[in-house]
């Protein structure tokens, strides 16, 4: 399991949001790219980038800064926020960012992910994030009909590689990983599963290596490694 640090940019800045709440929001950082630095000279091997006003609006105003830090660190980025159309997907893919996270579009047009793959398979992620289990979209403002475990094993079945799975309720809340919901998604076999939302110290790492699963490639952790409540290189000598 690898720790993906996460470097979330809203209005050009590092925040993090409680809940995925846009009004409540906390700000780490004016220099997303001297964060991603940073992280990169802790030991990072792999960044979580994302553009939050994209998420919330589809505009992207914060690609420029993106494709900064793919192309002035030295690690691979994944990035996602507001990616909805073929031609935002290539651009990113093609100046330098690894991985291509997917939410929104995916969910209302699942033909989509499947004329994507076609081209970039091991490039494309879909972040499932839920609300009580039913996926949410458009930055998290609006819950789908959609059961999350549904999508992710419709998901499966198209040859996807990768599933960020996040529980919103406990999204930079410090309140532990949804460990149930993570398990299910887990069963999912031949798709990498990185766990997002929660993770607030050390035990939470130590628990979710514990679970043992071959699926589980990484964690996303952001507000526990900002505030020092996670020691980041403790959680990279464990891992």
């Amino acid at each position: 399991m690898i720790i993906l640090p996460a470097i979330d940019i809203m209005h050009g800045k590092v925040v993090r949001l409680f809940k995925g709440q846009f009004d409540q929001i906390t700000e780490y950082g004016s220099d997303p790219v001297e964060m991603a630095r940073h992280w990169e000279a802790l030991g990072a091997k792999y960044l979580h980038v994302v553009d939050l006003d994209g998420a919330e609006t589809g505009e992207r105003r914060n690609s420029a800064v993106i494709k900064r830090i793919a192309r002035e660190i030295k690690i691979p980025i994944e990035t996602g926020g507001g990616i909805r159309t073929r031609d935002v997907l290539d651009e990113y893919l093609d100046n330098g960012v690894s991985r291509v996270v997917l939410g929104t579009r995916v969910v209302e047009d699942r033909d989509f992910l499947g004329s994507v793959l076609k081209s970039w398979k091991d490039r494309i992620a879909v972040s499932l994030d839920c609300k009580e289990g039913f996926v949410a979209q458009r930055g998290w403002v609006e819950t789908s009909t959609v059961k999350g475990i549904d999508l992710a094993n419709d998901l499966a079945a198209m040859g996807l590689a990768y599933i960020i799975y996040t529980d919103i309720a406990r999204d930079g809340a410090l309140s532990g990983p949804n460990m149930d919901g993570l398990q299910e998604m887990l069963k999912l076999t031949g798709v990498k599963i990185i766990a997002s939302g929660g993770i607030k110290d050390i035990a939470d790492i130590k628990a979710l290596l514990a679970l043992n699963s071959p699926n589980l490639y990484g964690a996303i952790t952001g507000r526990a490694i900002y505030e020092g409540k996670l020691d980041f290189q403790e959680a990279l000598k464990l891992c």
